[in-house]
């Protein structure tokens, strides 16, 4: 009886000692375990509902949580959950016409998305879905072929990932490709080129004289030296906020697009760790703190995309993501099919003028594309949302390409190139996590000029 009693006691003092350590344990990795279920969630929510396509674990790129990662969809509630083994971390997406998905522990107030026209694009009737791809030449359709990898091994053509080309010339769409399993209606992510969007939509509030770069004072709570922050501090990734956008488990990349429901204010809430303009640091935060500053003077929450720059370009395709508090996501967030993504660049060659409207400033895209300054940088070339070709020490970034040369890029391989001295624009779009995409990116934009001069 006695060894009986000693063995329950030791039986319930291992159990308790282990439901501790997996306690302890637990707590400890959360932050980190709900950043994956929330990525995945997020993932699936937007691929299937923005994106409209089936498989969105082809979307996760390989990391330790994948094998454990288990994602629920309810159609009938527009909700998406993601967890670990379907019993711990749960994060949920919710998906609203119009806006796309976004985490939160409840479904957003997001109000009604502003319905947007896509008459007056330059790419509409292109985009209709009975129309036919532009017959390319043979030159482009060999350079296409090579932006797809079309020479190289099956693996490293899987590798490379391209899954969109589009090439515009004189403002007119002269070829496009498309991988199995996506079109010319299929939205795709740009990640980062969202920044260069967003820069462009804060200088049609400019132009509206809605705000100025020379803004400061950005939040009531910055009370310090962070009230010296400008709106161009912000574009130009110069603000001086602390920031780290190494993509891991844990860090404020991720922590900001899938722990906090409002990220503009946990941006704000970062310390200075540089005097405001003096250094340049990369910083999704950055972007996205800048539009929930956008929201806050507008009025117009996560509509505001739509009412500015989504609408006034018809860019019908489009979805700009926004988070728990409504504020678009404008660091990463914006969805739209490759043609879409062309016209935003060809809104950047024409110097903000659509259909007969200057919609920017004028000279904003000589000062979008000047660079500035810093006693250090960890993104020589970086602009106002733009990278140029021409480096602060004036050598070229891409030298077999034109010095004039400036490009949208985002996370997996994403890029919209602008050359304005060949009036050519080239968007590249896919899923490149491992691979180096970059190689075959300018060899696509240099293959495009030669095809076409």
């Amino acid at each position: 009886m006695h060894i009986l009693r000693r063995v329950i006691v030791i039986v319930a003092v291992t159990a308790l000692v282990l439901i501790a350590a997996f306690t302890g344990v637990y707590l400890w990795q959360q932050p980190i375990l709900l950043t994956g279920t929330g990525y995945a969630a997020h993932n699936a929510c937007a691929v299937t509902e923005v994106a409209g396509r089936d498989d969105p674990a082809t979307d996760l790129p390989p990391n330790p949580l994948v094998p454990y990662l288990q994602v629920d969809v309810d159609d009938d509630a527009d909700r998406t959950t993601g967890s670990i083994l379907g019993a711990i971390a749960h994060q949920t997406a919710w998906y609203t016409d119009g806006f796309g998905c976004t985490l939160a522990d409840q479904r957003p107030e997001l109000g009604e998305a502003t319905s947007i026209d896509a008459q007056g694009n330059p790419f509409t009737d292109a985009a209709a879905p009975a129309a036919p791809t532009p017959e390319a030449d043979a030159a482009l359709e060999q350079a296409m072929g090579r932006a797809f990898g079309d020479e190289l091994a099956a693996s490293d053509q899987e590798a490379l990932g391209t899954r969109a080309v589009v090439v515009v010339k004189d403002g007119e769409l002269v070829a496009e490709r498309y991988a199995d399993g996506f079109d010319a209606e299929t939205p795709q992510l740009g990640w980062s080129m969202s920044k260069s969007v967003a820069e462009l939509m804060t200088g049609m509030l400019v132009e509206q004289g809605v705000v100025s770069l020379d803004d400061d004072h950005l939040r009531p709570e910055w009370t310090d030296e962070r009230a010296d922050i400008t709106v161009e501090d912000l574009l130009r990734m110069q603000s001086g906020l602390e920031w780290d956008e190494t993509y891991d488990l844990g860090t404020p990349i991720t922590r900001m697009l899938y722990l906090e429901p409002d990220m503009g204010a946990y941006v704000a809430s970062l310390p200075l760790e540089h005097e405001p303009g003096t250094v340049q640091e990369y910083s999704s935060g950055s972007t996205t703190l800048l539009c929930s500053v956008l929201t806050e003077r507008t009025g117009l929450g996560a509509d505001l995309p739509r009412q500015t720059i989504l609408g006034a370009l018809g860019l019908s395709t489009a979805v700009f993501e926004p988070d728990g508090a409504g504020t678009p996501v404008c660091s990463s967030y914006l969805w739209a099919a490759p043609r879409d993504w062309a016209a935003l660049g060809q809104f950047a060659l024409q110097d903000g003028e659509w259909n007969g409207e200057q919609l920017l400033p004028e000279g904003w895209m000589d000062d979008t594309l000047t660079n500035v300054d810093h006693e250090a940088t960890d993104d020589p070339g970086y602009a106002m949302g733009f990278r140029t070709n021409v480096l602060p020490d004036g050598s070229l970034r891409w030298p077999e390409l034109p010095d004039d040369t400036y490009y949208m890029s985002g996370h997996d391989g994403q890029k919209v190139v602008m050359v304005p001295s060949e009036e050519l624009v080239v968007v590249r779009m896919g899923f490149t996590p491992a691979a180096d995409d970059e190689p075959s990116e300018r060899q696509l934009v240099a293959d495009a000029i030669a095809a076409l001069g």
